[in-house]
């Protein structure tokens, strides 16, 4: 997502966001709360980013989507998982 999409649902100027981005600024606490709903994020993995975290954001998104598929489904991206981990070997 580009800065200008995002400040297009936000309501926030590009620039205001590139700012939060480079470190320049802090978001408002209103701002913060947004950004880390729209972006599953959790506040701890946000604030302590090097911690580490019983399930990750991404993880969890994850797990959520593959709790909407079929066994079949499954199976696909198990096999998937499967190649993916051989291929890293």
């Amino acid at each position: 997502m580009t800065r200008e999409q995002l400040s297009g649902i936000i309501g926030y100027a590009p620039r205001h966001i590139q700012s939060i981005e480079n470190d320049v600024q802090y978001p408002s606490i209103e701002l913060f709360i947004q950004l880390i709903t729209m972006f599953d994020v959790s506040v701890d993995e946000y604030i302590f980013p090097n911690k580490e975290v019983e399930k990750s954001s991404v993880r969890r998104r994850l797990d959520a989507q593959l709790n909407k598929l079929d066994d079949k489904e499954l199976s696909v991206i198990e096999a998937t998982v499967n190649g993916l981990c051989k291929a890293k070997e």
